[in-house]
Order: structure tokens, then sequence, then C-alpha cells
């Protein structure tokens, strides 16, 4: 199964799909295609039934029952999304496969001395003798969410390839624009068919989330005016001097690098800017509603704020909602998340239930009628450069998808 596992993760990473939070389109970058053309072609190949991908590149795909007539078990979904994060470049990834890796410090990339040490990242001793896939520092490695693509093609091949094996019927889902926060903006939960799903997005071996961050992003513009230094005094505005104005407005102790677990925050992740004008965007974090929407508040008390101060129109927002804590969907059919922690006994995983400091499609999928917990695909270090995943990991996610099959085959 490893080597089955390895050949398609390598095969797919091959394939840039970045997505571009600033394109319109669904998908926002047509290369996704490629790989969602290529898949449906695999599981044609398998005899996987009804397998089709509609104009907004979501692949759909059916195993069928092969369960006595008359015995009736949910039909059980398994999600991964085919786009990489726009964070670092996603083309000509190019693997690093240590193999019986040794508990040393991994050299990234000697010439441009990235070295991913030990002291920095403790958790690579959980993994020492095991198989380690790297980037070479120029990349990310597109582990999320690649990995999980390959686990349930893994697991879907071996059901094809073995008719023994009970199971219900078995729905499969592959979805774009997942980094970009809208990776399921069309998806058709009714034409999906499922019952309960699970996706294959989440880290560490053993991670188990079903309950994530409420989530907004904010962008802020800012209009500066422009006058000549030497003839600026009690004219000139200075949109980035502004700019940092309001970004001190902001507590401090409220982010992303001071917080963890169940506490949330606001994270600048874009300024753009000139004396003329500038743009600054954050995203806004936090698992408590409440907590949640005060964030929000402060966002738009702090633009009144300046307004007042520079004067109304200096500032304009364009705050919208993301995605929803999906644990109050999830907690009335607590029994998927139950499942799961038995699938990763049963493969001798330890399961690990913990809050996502992030999102992922199953949030807003739950609040589409489709509870939808997530369940690890083994990576780590997402959307950078020091991005690995044990390929032991991605084996034991394969076989949590093949004992859920075979848990709720047994209902």
């Amino acid at each position: 199964m490893k080597e089955k596992i390895l050949e398609k993760f390598l095969r797919y990473i091959a394939i840039d799909t970045t997505s571009d939070p600033e394109s319109s389109t669904q998908p926002s970058t047509q290369k996704q295609l490629n790989l969602s053309k290529l898949l449906v072609k695999e599981l044609q190949e398998m005899g996987v039934t009804e397998v089709g991908l509609d104009q907004y590149g979501y692949v759909m795909a059916t195993i069928p029952s092969n369960l006595p007539a008359g015995k009736k078990v949910p039909k059980i979904g398994f999600i991964a999304h085919v786009d990489s994060a726009p964070d670092a470049p996603g083309a000509n990834i190019n693997p690093q496969i240590i193999e019986n890796y040794d508990g040393n410090d991994i050299v990234i990339n000697a010439q441009k001395k990235m070295v991913m040490k030990v002291e920095e990242f403790p958790e690579l001793l959980n993994y020492k003798g095991q198989t380690i896939i790297t980037t070479d520092g120029n990349t990310l490695l597109a582990a999320d969410d690649k990995a999980g693509i390959a686990e349930i093609m893994t697991a879907a091949q071996y059901l094809m390839e073995h008719p023994e094996f009970p199971r219900g019927e078995i729905k499969i889902g592959f979805t774009p624009d997942e980094e970009i926060g809208r990776g399921v903006d069309k998806f058709d939960v009714e034409k999906f068919g499922a019952d309960w799903a699970y996706t294959l997005d989440g880290g560490e071996i053993g991670e188990m989330e079903y309950e994530n961050f409420n989530a907004a992003s904010a962008k802020i513009f800012i209009q500066g005016r422009n006058i000549h230094p030497g003839y600026a005094k009690g004219k000139m505005i200075n949109a980035i001097i502004l700019a940092s104005e309001f970004n001190s407005l902001l507590p401090v102790e409220q982010r992303p690098e001071f917080t963890q677990d169940y506490e949330g925050f606001f994270h600048i992740i874009r300024f753009d800017g000139t004396v003329e004008s500038a743009t600054i965007q954050y995203i806004i974090r936090d698992h408590d509603f409440n907590k949640f929407e005060e964030k929000k508040n402060l966002i738009e008390e702090s633009i009144t704020y300046m307004n007042k101060k520079y004067g109304n129109g200096t500032f304009k927002l364009e705050m919208k909602d993301q995605y929803y804590n999906m644990r109050k969907q999830i907690e009335p059919h607590y029994h998927i998340v139950e499942k799961a922690v038995d699938a990763m006994k049963m493969a001798g995983v330890e399961p690990n239930i913990k809050p996502i400091r992030g999102g992922t499609d199953g949030a807003r999928l739950s609040y589409m009628g489709l509870p939808c917990p997530n369940i690890f695909a083994g990576g780590h270090n997402f959307h950078g450069r020091y991005e690995y995943v044990p390929l032991e990991s991605m084996e034991k996610a394969t076989q949590v998808i093949l004992n859920i099959v075979k848990l709720y085959a047994q209902e």
C-alpha cells in the first residue's frame, strides 16, 4: 500500500494547482483542472461509477455498495481539495525522499542554508525510522492536500480491487479553491448524495477535528494625499502612516504568533501602499462566536475612529464572513466522530481530538447539510518551504478510511 500511495502522491504534486485569491472565476485557476481531469481518468480506470467533473471544477464519484440487497447503511463521503496554497510557489515541486530517517536535522537546501532542525521541529523525532518526504526549499510540498487525495484514491483502488471487502455506497469528492476559502461555493450537496462525510485535510497522524474557527476577511482601503515633501506641512496625508496607525489599534496579544488552542486572532496578511493610497488585508478568527463578533466590531469601530480623525471616506472597509465553527452542526451527529475514533484505534493510531486553528471545506459543508469532520492527512508545516509528510502517516490515513467504511458496513 505504501508504494501505491507514494506513486500517487508524487504524480499529483508534480501538477501545479496553486489557487488565486484575486481571481473571480471558479476554479480560480484553470491549472487546477489538470489534476481534476487526471483524477477522473484514474477513477474511471478503477471501475468507479458516476465519475464526473463539472464546470466549477468539482469531481464526484461513487463506489457502489456490495452489501446484500435490502441492507441499508449510511452513504459515506470522503473529500479532499486539489488546490495548493498561494503562500509559496507550487510549480516544479522537487521532493526529497528520506528513507529510514535517522532523527537528525534535515538539510532542505544546502545552497540556501535551509535546515529543518530537530530543536525547532521536535515532532520530527516521532518519525525516526520512517520515510519522510520534504521539499527542496524552493516550493511548498502540496501535501496539503495532495496527501489527502492520494489516501482517498489509494483506498478507492483497494476497495475496487477487493470486492470481498464489505462496504456500503461510498461517495468521493475533490474540490478546487479550498485554500482561498471558496472550496464549496458551488458544491452540490444533494448531487453528492452522502449522509455524512469526512475531509482528509488534517495535519499530523491521529488528528481529528470537529470544531474550527469562525472566520472573516477584512480588506481596508486608505486614501491619502500626496504633496511634494518640501511643501507638505499641513497638507500631506500619508496613507502608509495611516495604515500603520490603524494596525496599532488592534491588540498585539491577539496576533497569531501570540495565540494558541482556542485563542483567536487578527492576522494582517497583506499590505500594499504608497503615500497616495494603501490597502491592508486581515483574516479574523475565533472559535467562540461572541468573541468572533467582538473582533469584527473592533475592526468597524477602528475604521469609524480613523475616519473621524482624518475625514470621512479616508478609510473604507470590505468585510465578509468566510465560514463558521462546525461544532454546532457536528455534535447532534457525534457518532460520526466516534466512528472515526474507532477506525483510528483499529489502525493502531492514537486519536487526538483537537480544535483546528483554521478551516476546511468540511466546516462549510456542515452548514450546508452535510456533517463533515476532518481527519489527519499526515503533513506538517503546511503552506511553506519546510512542509513535509511521513509516508507511514499517509498509509495509516488510508487504513482509517477503509476502517470507517468497514464500520459503517457493519451497522
